[in-house]
């Protein structure tokens, strides 16, 4: 058992928050990042409707569109434009918040 004063700060802290450290480089291209961001936004009904509300893209176009980089622009921008999401969905598809900006960024550009 390490020394008191060891434990000390621990022990006022309770629980402790392990922090991810990011990965040196992004290995994904900004296309397969909008893609797992588009199926991580889709897994669930209310944020899927803001999707579809407020990008003004439709089931079909969704489908038909995949591989449009307006599309997956589309999708990123959406993630960009509401942080909380932004931040869920960077760590839901292990990545910074960040990285999915700059997708969306070179998705659009």
């Amino acid at each position: 058992m390490p020394p008191r004063s060891v434990r000390a700060p621990y022990a006022k802290a309770g629980a402790l928050t392990i922090i991810r450290e990011p990965t040196q480089q992004e290995t994904r291209s900004a296309d397969v990042l909008a893609l797992e961001a588009l199926g991580w936004a889709l897994a669930d009904d209310k944020r899927a409707e803001r999707l579809l509300s407020l990008t003004g893209l439709t089931p079909d176009r969704l489908r038909n569109g995949l591989t449009d980089r307006g599309v997956q622009s589309a999708v990123l921008e959406f993630l960009a434009n509401h942080e909380p999401d932004l931040v869920l969905a960077a760590d839901a598809l292990d990545t910074t918040p960040e990285t999915l900006v700059a997708a969306a960024r070179e998705l659009s550009a």
